[in-house]
């Protein structure tokens, strides 16, 4: 007996050797002698001596009340259960293992979002905790159909995930088809939930996200009741739903605790610089290399001048400068806080100024280019503020090369892409194609709140 009690430390030795945070402590106790195991880094000392050394001490029977036993024979369980934070109990007479969950590493308060900050109402966030971000919606929806199933995913780190539904309102089929895809994930490691839907999606090839991403609790707690589904990853922040529409892209939170009058106002107002941030320019160089004919005479006479010294075609001009604003943009991202904002505002200035000086730009295209980088940013979501960057490249080479005929072929490319797209099998141009007059209601234009109240053609909720 005594051989195989050694065995059994032997093995779990041998599995945690040259891992420093590992301790074993022999303890005796009324039911004879344990040896604790686990992870001082996972671990806080009081948890451990409340949930272990107290009761051991003391309360033997409370021990095996609040613990599990685990197979002797099972060593993948044995250091998955250790490696997850548990603390193992190995009583050597009888030879039997217990494990308890005792996980405690220091976590981050909750704090407000940086990301999707609005004036009006709740300002907590997610945070990188898997059990605060569930906890936080199980605030605001108090009901037992709330279901929540816990996944690892990443072959090599085992990271936890969690799927969050309401089960008489989920369309079924779209929970099989995502539980499909993360059971058939064979990806080794996941450092943020933004990985793992891009693994997920679609159309991984697409520059569109396919899934909403949120780290608002309010939000998200919206769109469970609407039918969708939650996903959360442990040491991620953000929340991703599954399906959404492009529409809902341009749609924030806040637009439902303002009139309705101002959040059609702001929802038209990011729908609409969408589609100018990626236009600007691109009309910019059609009409001075293909088509000046298009453009009034006084403003003609005004590009051209503003482009006399200018010795390179529209085309480089705008490539030039699109260059210059993405390493800005870039290099004041990298920066401290305080210094990349000091460096993108004089940088951006000093460089425009001296540029236009120069003769290497025009000031009215100074002008278009920082009109266009500050409409990429009206999105709420910060992922299609990217797409748009990418995008505005491929409308800027088709107007080079084609002029006019070259921006209606981008447009049609755009068009065509967005409507063969589809989110966990929706297509992802509803309401539009295929329209639903009642989704109509909350859309471009956000009604009075009176008037919706059936759940979103996109979900298919089961519940209406």
């Amino acid at each position: 007996m005594e051989e195989k009690e050694q065995q059994v430390i032997d093995n779990i030795k041998q599995q945690t050797q040259d891992i420093d945070d590992v301790i074993f402590k022999k303890m005796a106790t009324d039911a004879g002698v344990v040896t604790i195991i686990y992870f001082s880094s996972l671990i806080e000392k009081m948890t451990l001596q409340t949930m272990v050394f107290i009761p051991l001490t003391n309360h033997i029977n409370q021990i095996f009340q609040v613990s599990e036993k685990v197979d002797l024979e099972d060593m993948d369980v044995i250091l998955q259960k250790l490696n997850a934070g548990q603390t193992l109990l190995f009583f050597h007479k009888p030879a039997l293992l217990q494990v308890i969950d005792t996980y405690s590493a220091p976590t981050r308060s909750i704090t407000n979002t940086e990301t999707e900050s609005t004036v009006i109402g709740p300002q907590d966030a997610f945070t990188e905790s898997l059990e605060t971000n569930i906890s936080l919606l199980k605030r605001r929806i108090q009901n037992p159909v709330l279901k929540n199933e816990i996944r690892t995913v990443g072959t090599e780190t085992n990271i936890k995930i969690s799927i969050m539904y309401m089960e008489d309102i989920v369309n079924m089929e779209n929970l099989d088809t995502l539980r499909n895809r993360l059971d058939n994930l064979q990806y080794p490691f996941f450092s943020d939930i933004s990985e793992l839907k891009q693994l997920i999606e679609d159309n991984p090839l697409s520059p569109f996200p396919q899934y909403y991403m949120s780290v608002r609790p309010d939000s998200v707690s919206q769109y469970l009741i609407d039918g969708r589904i939650v996903v959360f990853m442990d040491n991620s922040q953000a929340a991703i739903v599954c399906p959404t529409s492009f529409f809902e892209m341009f749609v924030s939170v806040e637009d439902y605790y303002n009139r309705w009058t101002t959040a059609s106002l702001l929802r038209m107002l990011r729908f609409f610089g969408f589609f100018l941030t990626i236009m600007i320019t691109p009309m910019y160089i059609s009409a001075l290399t293909f088509h000046p004919e298009v453009l009034p005479y006084e403003l003609l006479l005004n590009l051209q001048e503003s482009r006399s010294k200018v010795p390179f075609p529209p085309l480089i001009e705008v490539l030039f400068i699109e260059l210059i604003i993405e390493v800005l943009r870039e290099a004041g991202s990298r920066m401290p806080a305080k210094v990349g904002q000091t460096i993108g505002i004089v940088g951006g200035i000093v460089i425009g100024t001296a540029a236009v000086e120069a003769g290497l730009l025009s000031n009215i295209l100074i002008v278009l280019v920082a009109t266009s980088a500050l409409l990429s940013f009206l999105p709420p979501i910060f992922l299609l503020a990217n797409t748009s960057r990418f995008v505005r490249y491929i409308f800027i080479l088709s107007a080079g090369l084609f002029g006019l005929y070259g921006l209606m072929l981008a447009f049609a490319w755009l068009f065509t892409h967005l409507l063969r797209l589809n989110s966990l099998g929706t297509p992802y141009m509803t309401p539009f194609v295929p329209r639903s007059a009642s989704d109509l209601l909350d859309s471009i234009i956000r009604f009075p709140t009176k008037y919706i109240k059936a759940k979103k053609g996109i979900s298919r909720a089961q519940k209406k």
